[in-house]
């Protein structure tokens, strides 16, 4: 896998700022959960792996008897959620899993929850909506707990659909499913600002999400926007080293080199204009560099070693 620059991490102490110690894995929702299933866009892809990513989580698990937290925050039923995950993590070897039933901000608050975090090797945030993920975890002591752990240990963080989209610094959480070409017909907020300088999308592929992106980079080309298709995930290192990992494609969008665009110029419901919107498509095993400091750090699209 490529790695970040030995610059990159001088950059990075100069600007203060600490690169993590722990794992981020954001998957794009439908990642395969049994030898049978696949999903229904993956059905010619004869390199498909089975759980090949619910693998992945906990090949990177720390310690001989890993404890895993599952977290339904995002689900509107997290009971049926919840149990899944602990039925799956339990058949991939891991004999400790726990359910983190968080509903209300006062859940959030819980010491006895903050207690499960300071225990865990591994966290999954279950899909559903990250706006109510957002609004219930956010400047909370449970998720400030998780990322004190997760800049300063190797904990593993992983989240799918509503979940990956969550652990951004900008989290899109509106938009024309088929559209996003006019502006304002997606909405953003502040996410949970795990991985620095990106925005997440997920079933990006499957629901034709590529223009919003394009419209959430416009308005901050700053931001690397990220979109997972389904059954397909990002194993993020460093905060800021990318490795592919699943059975479909990686869609980014870079705006740092956008020579113009009138989304500031525009009313509302008119459609925007980019020009020199670069875009990178990355397949399993494909590694990336998100150039959160400079150019220069940006090791682009690579061959996993």
């Amino acid at each position: 896998m490529a790695t970040a620059s030995k610059s990159t991490h001088k950059k990075a102490q100069q600007l203060g700022l600490a690169i993590p110690k722990g794992t981020l894995l954001a998957i794009g929702g439908k990642e395969s959960k049994s030898q049978e299933e696949r999903p229904d866009s993956q059905e010619e892809n004869t390199k498909f792996i089975s759980e090949q990513i619910l693998k992945r989580f906990v090949k990177e698990l720390y310690g001989k008897d890993p404890l895993v937290l599952v977290v339904p925050a995002a689900s509107s039923e997290p009971e049926p959620v919840a149990k899944e995950y602990v039925k799956l993590f339990k058949e991939l070897g891991i004999k400790r899993v726990e359910v983190v039933d968080i509903r209300t901000r006062d859940d959030a608050k819980d010491p006895e929850k903050i207690k499960q975090v300071d225990a865990a090797a591994g966290i999954m945030l279950t899909g559903g909506d990250q706006l109510r993920l957002t609004s219930i975890l956010g400047g909370s002591p449970f998720l400030e707990r998780l990322k004190e752990r997760y800049l300063n240990e190797k904990l593993v963080v992983a989240g799918t659909s509503a979940g990956a989209s969550a652990m951004s610094t900008n989290m899109i959480y509106r938009g024309e499913a088929q559209g996003g070409m006019l502006k304002d017909e997606m909405s953003s907020t502040a996410g949970l600002d795990l991985l620095k300088n990106v925005a997440i999308d997920t079933h990006f592929i499957d629901r034709g999400r590529i223009i919003r992106m394009a419209q959430a980079v416009a308005q901050n080309p700053g931001c690397i926007g990220i979109g997972l298709e389904e059954d397909t995930a990002i194993l993020v290192k460093n905060g800021i080293e990318v490795e592919v990992v699943g059975s479909g494609l990686v869609t980014i969008l870079d705006g740092m080199d956008i020579s113009s665009t009138n989304i500031y110029e525009i009313e509302s419901g008119d459609p925007f204009t980019i020009y020199d919107l670069k875009m990178h498509l990355l397949g399993d095993g494909k590694t990336y560099i998100i150039p959160a400091f400079n150019k220069e750090a940006n090791a682009g699209a690579k061959s996993a070693a």
